[in-house]
């Protein structure tokens, strides 16, 4: 009797204990808000409103017949609730009042969470930003696969948020040849450039392929911790940092927080293969060893990969539920997020959970619970653009912007600067909302130091 009456109150613990962490999540994914609230308008069409409020959750209303530009800054009257992860609201606008333009100016700080990870820093953005033309701006929000070294002239022409390097970039060449490639793009940069790799360890290794840069490829995190544990992890984080540093990276692509343990999954070779707890502790323990570094780290692919296949070349479509998502694949982001992860790279998966009709990269859904129920404030990227599953998509980096990423991640520069100074220029999506998007890559930069250390 007292063992059926311990595991019957065991259960009930279980239970319990499960419903407040999912409620953590569902809390603010169906809220109640008041009637009025302050947005930016990010986007209007004559069947569509999309607004961004102060806490980057993005909604997209019906239009009925109002009468405001895309960039003003609103206060809007609504009836019903608001959910974080629905496409279209069933609340309405009732009515809105225009905020004054002095007061919308000053607050442009305010719209990039200026109370997250680089609060410090949206000031010296912000003066920087006045001097930025709409071309320079726009440049920011790119991150670029590097095209060659014979390209080097037309891309000084280009104000870019930095670049992606791949192994073919580094292949037969010594250290100094590296060192003088990355410096001879830094030399031409207005403003720094971030300089990234994929150098996850194991299977994807884009420097340490190169034997003349390094005896030995990096190991990867299932080997290390096999082997050593988190102290393993620890210090090759650590090691890593200081080899991509000396070479002139500023910024890694990995680690992959991805859980899985099937060993048949496309992600399994290049995840830890362990569950979420391990996953989790992962996660927290590199981007700690991280800040001992000159080198940022990024969590990916938000929200989980799971068992999906390679979106290299076409879709994938992630039939899990909302609640198991949440449950297994959320806590690694979390962990990374309270150590203070700077960058977050999302998937191209179609996660139908939470949007049926567009890719995580792509969907405001998605953005929210990364800036909502987890309540992170640093650099959103996006997967290359130009993969498979997302690359027919028309428009596809004007929707990577109104989705709610910071840094879009592209091969051909040349569309998406394009696609987006049109988009400006024609009033589908402002000026004002590029200055909020390069306000916060600029204060990542200087939050990383770069603007200190390279005087133009």
């Amino acid at each position: 009797m007292k063992k059926k009456i311990f595991f019957g109150i065991l259960g009930i613990t279980i239970l319990l204990a499960s419903f407040v962490a999912l409620s953590h999540f569902t809390k603010k994914d169906d809220v109640s808000k008041t009637n009025k609230l302050n947005v930016f308008v990010l986007s209007k069409s004559s069947s569509r409103v999309v607004v961004q409020d102060s806490n980057n959750l993005i909604y997209t209303f019906n239009n009925n017949d109002l009468d405001f530009d895309v960039g003003s800054q609103i206060v809007i009257s609504y009836t019903g609730v608001l959910s974080n992860t629905s496409s279209l609201q069933k609340a309405s606008i009732v009515s809105f009042s225009t905020v004054p333009v002095s007061e919308d100016y000053e607050s442009i700080p305010e719209y990039s969470s200026d109370n997250g990870i680089f609060s410090q820093f949206y000031k010296l953005a912000k003066q920087k930003i006045d001097t930025l033309s709409l071309d320079d701006k726009i440049a920011q929000l790119l991150l670029v696969r590097y095209p060659g070294d014979n390209y080097i002239d037309e891309l000084s022409k280009y104000n870019f948020g930095g670049f992606v390097f791949y192994e073919n970039d580094f292949k037969d060449k010594s250290e100094n040849d590296v060192k003088t490639m990355i410096g001879n793009l830094q030399k031409r940069a207005r403003i720094p450039y971030l300089t990234a790799v994929d150098e996850e360890g194991g299977k994807v290794v884009r420097a340490s392929s190169n034997p003349k840069l390094i005896s030995s490829k990096f190991k990867s995190s299932k080997e290390l911790y096999n082997s050593g544990g988190l102290s393993a992890i620890k210090e090759d984080t650590i090691n890593k940092s200081d080899f991509l540093n000396n070479l002139g990276i500023n910024l890694n692509l990995a680690p992959v927080v991805d859980v899985t343990t099937n060993s048949s999954d496309y992600m399994y070779d290049r995840s830890l293969g362990e569950n979420t707890a391990a996953t989790a502790e992962y996660a927290k323990t590199v981007i700690e060893a991280s800040k001992k570094t000159h080198v940022s780290y990024t969590l990916k692919h938000f929200p989980g990969y799971g068992n999906n296949t390679d979106t290299h070349y076409n879709s994938s479509v992630d039939n899990r539920t909302y609640e198991s998502i949440v449950r297994n694949d959320l806590p690694p982001f979390e962990a990374g997020i309270d150590a203070l992860a700077e960058n977050i790279l999302v998937s191209h998966n179609i996660v139908k959970s939470m949007d049926a009709n567009n890719p995580a990269s792509l969907s405001p859904s998605v953005h929210n619970l990364l800036r909502g129920s987890l309540d992170y404030s640093g650099i959103i990227t996006t997967d290359d653009l130009d993969m498979g599953a997302v690359s027919s998509i028309p428009n596809k980096t004007v929707k990577a912007i109104l989705a709610g990423n910071d840094l879009i991640m592209v091969t051909n520069y040349k569309e998406s600067f394009d696609e987006i100074k049109k988009a400006v220029n024609d009033g589908t999506i402002s000026e004002k909302q590029i200055n909020k998007l390069s306000l916060r890559i600029l204060a990542w930069k200087y939050y990383k130091g770069m603007m200190f250390d390279i005087q133009k």
